[in-house]
């Protein structure tokens, strides 16, 4: 496992992943969750994610960055009818 160097400087880190060959094709990236706030911070992180148009969703530490515009849709949530603005929820197809 590499570890992340304590001196990086928000500026690289952030340049680094989204220089990265996923995020120039519009793929997902997955970060730990605590890196970010450690490197840049939650404020930071969610403002370069809304300067590029990219969505971010967490879970079990870890941090889905999906590097494009297009709409989140969930499969399932844990309560049916909790409600996450400008979300899309995709229901399951027979036979997945």
């Amino acid at each position: 496992m590499t570890r992340i160097p304590d001196h990086l400087r928000p500026e690289d880190w952030i340049r680094t992943i989204f220089s990265a060959r996923a995020a120039a094709e519009g793929g997902v990236i997955r970060r730990k969750t605590r890196d970010i706030e450690r490197i840049v911070g939650r404020d930071r992180f969610a403002h370069e994610l809304a300067r590029r148009g990219f969505s971010a969703i967490e879970n079990g530490g870890q941090t889905v960055i999906f590097c494009n515009r297009e709409p989140v849709r969930f499969w399932s949530l844990p309560e049916p009818e909790a409600q996450i603005p400008s979300m899309e929820f995709a229901k399951p197809v027979d036979g997945f």
